[in-house]
Order: structure tokens, then sequence, then C-alpha cells
């Protein structure tokens, strides 16, 4: 894969796996990252290491303007974006005659807003070179709901229903635009959950264990793959089963 990748998100985690997985097929990878600017150098060194292009870019992806900034800075460095991986996610959980306004509009902005603001931004390169692989991570929470994470599961949810109609706007472009929606997989953003929580989703889980990011990342490495060129508007669960 000779492509230029962003990956938001891509410090830690689910995202670090993506970057990684990526790299070793052959992309060269933006790393964005929101605060932890260790991690994302990290991440890029473990790619220079390996014989691999890569940049590390602190942005806000809510922001419109520092989104702009973010792929102008990329294609000047890496080239035009070609596969642009919206991953970036947090959460604020909270029962819902208890959630704040700021809890819901600052899941919604870097989750479901982000994933616009990039889409539209990395639209224009794709379309110019007629191909292009945008791939989104939502989470089984928002294809099931998950109590205390209204806003959470609606930003997840949000992806699936955006994804599926801009595969249709641009699927005669040679643009394929996909979801992974993932299940309990060993974050750090799962740990916060506490054992016990873990424990019970585990006993959920038809597989009985949690996820690891390298399963997510290669779902993902596959749909940005020319293998997936005909799968568009599709949304990949990889759960272990939770959600049958």
């Amino acid at each position: 894969m000779s492509r230029v990748a962003l990956v938001t998100g891509g410090s830690r985690g689910i995202g670090r796996a993506i970057a990684m997985e990526l790299a070793g097929r052959g992309a060269a990878v933006a790393v964005n990252y929101a605060r932890n600017s260790d991690a994302a150098d990290e991440v890029v060194q473990a790619i220079q290491s390996g014989g691999g292009r890569a940049m590390a870019i602190g942005t806000d992806v809510g922001d419109a303007e520092a989104v702009t900034a973010m792929f102008s800075a990329v294609e000047e460095e890496l080239g035009r974006v070609e596969v642009l991986v919206n991953n970036a996610g947090i959460t604020r959980d909270d029962l819902m005659l208890r959630m704040s306004l700021e809890a819901w509009d600052d899941v919604i902005a870097t989750n479901l807003r982000s994933v616009f603001l990039c889409s539209k931004a990395a639209l224009r390169g794709m379309l110019r070179s007629k191909w292009g692989r945008i791939i989104s991570l939502s989470s089984v929470s928002g294809i099931a709901g998950n109590p205390g994470q209204a806003n959470y599961a609606a930003s997840k949810a949000g992806i699936i229903g955006f994804s599926r109609s801009l595969a249709k706007e641009v699927g005669s472009r040679g643009i394929t635009v996909n979801v992974v929606a993932p299940g309990f997989i060993a974050t750090d953003m799962t740990a916060e959950l506490g054992t016990d929580a873990a424990d019970a989703a585990v006993e959920q889980i038809s597989l009985g264990r949690l996820g690891r990011p390298d399963e997510i990342a290669s779902a993902v490495g596959y749909l940005a793959s020319e293998e997936a060129s005909y799968i568009t508007g599709q949304t990949l669960v990889v759960d272990g089963g939770l959600a049958l």
C-alpha cells in the first residue's frame, strides 16, 4: 500500500495499533493526537525505525480551522491524504438526567463533528485522484445503546448513518466509506471501567475475552486495502460476539 494515511487519535490504544498496521502495509502515516505528544512521537519513531515514513501532528479535530491546517501540513510533509481513519473519540458517561450539556457537546464534537470535518477535508484530494478510503470507528454502543452513554452512543450511531450516506455520494469516484464497530477492547478507555465492569462485560462476550487493539487494526487495514475495493457503506462489527 503505497499511500498516505491519516489516523486521528493515533497516539495510543486502537489508534496506535491502526497506525502501526497501516505503516506495516507500506503507507506513510500521519499520527494525529490531542494532547499526548510524547505518545505520538513514540509511534512515529516506531514506524520510522521499521523503515516507514510518519509524522505526528497535534490538532483539535473538532475545530474546523485546525482540521484544514492539519490536512495542509500533512500534504506538505507526506503527500495528499488517501486513507483517512476517523478514530478520535472520548467518553463523558453519565445517566441522562445528570448529563451536562458540556458533556454532550464535548463527545459530539470529538466523536462525530470531527468525522464530518476530516472527511470533508480529505474528500477534496480523493475526488481529484478518484481513489480514497474513509474508515471511521464506531462502537457496539452505537448499535445496541448502553446505559449512561446517551452522548457516546448517539455519536457512534451518527457515524454509521453519516458513512452510509457519504458512501452513496462518492462511490462512483472510486472512494469507499466504511465503519468498524469495536466491542470491549483492552485499552486505557476500557480500563477506566474498573475490574467489576470488565468482568461483567466478558460474561456477555461469546468468545469470553476482551478484544485486542491489533484485532481492530487488522479490520481497518483490510478495509483500506485494494482487496476491499468492492466494499462500501458497511459496518464491520468486531466484538467477539457481544452484540449477538
